[in-house]
Order: structure tokens, then C-alpha cells, then sequence
């Protein structure tokens, strides 16, 4: 298909926060147990992130043990463009990858390739799209065999892009606070920092202040479980 995960039914969320919610609020309750489930679970887990990883996706993909991209991933969390903020373990992964690319990811909505996603370890491996039916014999033949298997299969990352970025993404994205954040782009002169400025433009000022107040708060979260349960409560 053309994705590993997409997210969450936007339009029954929409309808359901219109009303009384209680749609919304259970869909989020069987989700997040979700995620602290894939978190929890004692045996080895595999995400196989071959195309849109969005939203949910992210959500379950992250905790896996392994998590595979192809030439076809496309990672992002795209939810200030919605009105909402990343969940499902955003509030935990984000604030932990390199330098300030999660409030990054947060406030732009960026899509990562696979190489960049390897390089920021939200893979840990890259597969080419036609090995994968090969894979899945290969796994479901010998389950016990996942780290062996998966390692033999396994080929160099594309370049990551975002690398070059990283120094801008630093240096611009380095406060907690939106309007700094946006003093920052409009006073640098380069192309890119005018690009993602006009980005940020489109989304939601509100989502982009809650989404940079989750990722603080989330940095010093004492377990994924704490984090799912400030999440929830947030989203109900």
C-alpha cells in the first residue's frame, strides 16, 4: 500500500470534539494503551515504516525494537497543521533526538526520508522495498533468528539530507518559545530559514505553543507511562 500508518480518522475526531467527545477520548484510550503496550512488551517488536509513517505511525513504530525504513519512508508528525499537537510518544522521543531537531519535526510538520531517519535513530535499519516480501518469509520462517536476519538484510542508509540543516535548525530553533523562534527565522537571511518560516505560517500558533511546552515538559518525564497519561489528559 502507500503506507505504513497515516494516524488517527481526522474527520471522526473532528466530528466527535464538535459534540461531546466521547468518541475522541476512547480512540485516544485504546491508542496510547497502545503505544505503552509496544513500550512495555518483552519480546522483540518489528516496524516496518515503507511509506507514510505519520502521526500514529510514529506512535507505533517508535517503540520497536526495530524499525526499518525504505526507500520509501516518509516520517513526519504533522499535527500543528491540524490544530493539534504531537502525541502518541511525541512528547517523549521528540525532546530526545540530536540538537533541536524534534521541536523541529514538531513545529514543521518536516517529512524525513529514510536516510535521515536511520541517521536520527528513528530507524535502526534499511531495507530496499523489494526485499521485504523476502523478509517476511524469512522472519515468520525462523522468528528466533529476527536480530540475524534482519542485520544480514540490512544496506548503507541514502545520505541524510537534514545533516547540512543541523547547525540552522539549532541555532534557529534553540528556544521554547514560538515567537522567538519565529524573530529567529525572519531575521536570518537564507533561503532555507525563509522556507520553514513560511511553513510555520500555515500552522497553528496555538498547536505550536502547546507542542513546544510538551517537548519541555517532556525532557525530564520519569517514564514513557507518565508521558502517555500527560498526553491523554491533554487530549480529552
Amino acid at each position: 500500500g502507500r503506507g505504513f500508518c497515516a494516524g488517527g480518522d481526522v474527520v471522526m475526531l473532528a466530528r466527535s470534539g464538535a459534540g461531546d467527545a466521547s468518541e475522541a477520548k476512547a480512540f485516544f484510550h485504546s491508542e496510547y494503551r497502545l503505544n505503552h503496550l509496544l513500550f512495555t512488551y518483552p519480546k522483540p517488536t518489528v516496524a516496518i515504516m515503507d511509506g507514510i509513517t505519520m502521526g500514529g505511525g510514529v506512535g507505533i513504530s517508535q517503540p520497536c525494537e526495530y524499525r526499518i525504513a525504505t526507500e520509501n519512508t516518509r516520517l513526519a508528525m504533522p499535527e500543528t497543521g491540524i490544530g493539534l499537537s504531537p502525541d502518541v510518544g511525541g512528547g517523549w522521543y521528540l525532546p530526545r533526538l540530536p540538537g533541536r531537531v524534534g521541536e523541529f519535526m514538531a513545529l514543521t510538520g518536516a517529512r524525513l526520508d529514510a536516510g535521515e531517519c536511520v541517521y536520527l535513530g528513528l530507524a535502526t535499519n534499511y531495507i530496499e522495498q523489494s526485499s521485504l516480501e523476502e523478509l517476511h518469509e524469512r522472519i515468520l520462517k525462523a522468528p528466533g533468528r529476527l536480530k540475524g536476519t534482519i542485520g544480514s538484510m540490512s544496506g548503507p542508509a541514502p545520505e541524510a539530507k537534514i545533516e547540512a540543516n543541523l547547525a540552522q535548525i539549532t541555532k534557529l530553533f534553540a528556544s521554547d518559545r514560538l515567537e522567538d523562534v519565529l524573530k529567529a527565522l525572519e531575521e536570518d537571511g537564507s533561503d532555507w530559514a525563509q522556507s520553514e518560516l513560511a511553513t510555520l505560517r500555515t500552522k497553528s500558533p496555538l498547536s505550536c505553543k502547546v507542542s513546544l511546552r510538551m517537548l519541555v515538559e517532556g525532557r525530564d518525564r520519569a517514564s514513557f507511562a507518565e508521558e502517555m497519561r500527560e498526553e491523554y489528559a491533554l487530549a480529552g
